[in-house]
């Protein structure tokens, strides 16, 4: 590796850059889609700036539960491959056949959210159901391409996230007052609690806790040594989410809630409406945002599946094994089917990319989240490296927040998957 200061003469990150951080944009990638999108629009449209702190906190807690995840990693074992040793390989494929089935939907909302956005942008010249298809199509291609591809893919339109949604929160003219005043915790009514917890559950995102145990060795990160650089890495990438996500907060909260907009139909509208008042360029620049989220998701949250499955039979795998392969691109097939299995529940993509996440926080949050605890604390797992005090305290709140979670939205998420929408 040559010896640079970490950027090349055009100020593109260098080789050497690649090589020691990134891995945190893959994993902020994989929460940011679509549903994310949907559930900051709608804290601006129906509290203004007042949840800001929420987004903050989520932040928050997305670094350390992945921290968590990133130490399971360097000092002990893929979460799977503890789960396997602890409970046996039917008990471990089983658990990841279920949560696999849960990333084939969040799969099919986001090929959903990929059409849907483009059609809007053709001007309904094409529907979005081919688009779909073509867009899983698209993500196969990239997801085969082995984990330095992605990760450079994830970064760079990390980074076209981040200046498309800071350009429009920046042109809507916000309140500095307002913004500062949104970082201070409150709640302003008993319906803002729902979008709190959405808004903790979308940053949360449990494929994540798999992946980052199974992707540090992809970095190299197998020692003591690697904490700093790892923690770095997670500090910069979540960061960076966090301002996306506080920019979408900030511009529909200062456009859509003076203008009278108090719901949010479709990740889709605040686009729309953006261009009302602020021209025709936010909506491109909104909706190009809401696509590349979307399609930013989906080769993470496929690759969950493609790792977990082996490794629950006992079988180890990198992005360049068969298996994985085949895994990857059998998921990816099945997502690219959100027309039909639209048509079969009778679903529109705004119930797809509302619903299908929220299935995910009922069932795979509070599972994953239970493991990752059980494995962080396990001293034949990491000997003297299992969580102190203050990392069990967030992960209990992060155990606890999920089952609640579940448990209180299962019977009416599972009711609208299976009734027709919302």
């Amino acid at each position: 590796m040559s010896e640079s200061t970490g950027a090349g003469l055009d100020g593109v990150p260098g080789e050497d850059f690649f090589d020691k951080y990134g891995l945190a944009f893959v994993m902020v990638a994989s929460y940011f889609g679509s549903g994310s999108v949907f559930i900051a629009s709608s804290a601006g449209v129906q509290y203004g700036y007042a949840l800001l702190w929420a987004v903050v906190g989520a932040v928050v807690l997305g670094f350390i539960a992945q921290y968590i995840s990133a130490r399971l990693g360097i000092f002990g074992k893929p979460l799977m491959t503890f789960i396997h040793d602890r409970v046996g390989a039917p008990i471990a494929t089983t658990l990841a056949l279920v949560l696999s089935v849960g990333c084939i939907a969040w799969g099919l909302a986001l090929t959903a959210a990929v059409g849907e956005g483009i059609s809007v942008l053709l001007g309904g010249a094409i529907q979005w159901q081919p688009i779909a298809v073509a867009c899983g199509l698209l993500a196969v291609v990239v997801g085969i391409l082995g984990y330095d591809f992605v990760e450079k893919v994830m970064i760079t339109l990390m980074f076209g996230l981040l200046i498309a949604y800071v350009v429009v929160a920046v042109g809507s003219g916000p309140s500095i007052s307002g913004v500062a005043g949104g970082f201070v915790p409150g709640i302003p009514d008993i319906g803002a609690l729902t979008l709190v917890a959405s808004i903790l559950g979308t940053t949360a995102l449990w494929p994540n806790f798999f992946l980052e145990s199974i992707l540090v060795r992809e970095k190299g990160w197998t020692d003591e040594s690697a904490i700093p650089t790892m923690r770095l890495d997670l500090g910069v990438g979540y960061a960076i989410g966090g301002i996306v996500t506080i920019a979408i907060v900030v511009a529909t909260a200062a456009v859509l809630r003076p203008a009278g907009i108090t719901e949010i139909a479709t990740f889709i509208t605040p686009g729309r409406a953006l261009a009302d008042v602020l021209g025709d360029w936010a909506l491109v620049l909104f909706l190009v945002g809401a696509i590349v989220a979307a399609f930013n998701s989906i080769v993470p949250i496929m690759w969950t599946p493609a790792y977990i499955i082996p490794q629950a039979t006992g079988r180890d795998v990198d992005s360049d094994d068969r298996l994985f392969r085949i895994v990857y691109v059998v998921g990816i097939g099945i997502s690219a089917l959100s027309p039909l299995v639209a048509a079969f529940f009778g679903l529109g993509v705004v119930d797809m990319i509302v619903l299908f996440p929220a299935l995910n926080g009922v069932i795979g949050l509070p599972i994953t989240a239970v493991c990752l605890v059980w494995a962080a604390n396990n001293t034949g797992l990491l000997g003297e490296h299992t969580n102190g005090p203050a990392l069990n305290a967030v992960g209990a709140v992060l155990v606890v927040l999920s089952v609640v979670l579940g448990v209180s939205s299962a019977q009416s998420v599972i009711g609208a998957i299976t009734g027709g929408g919302l």
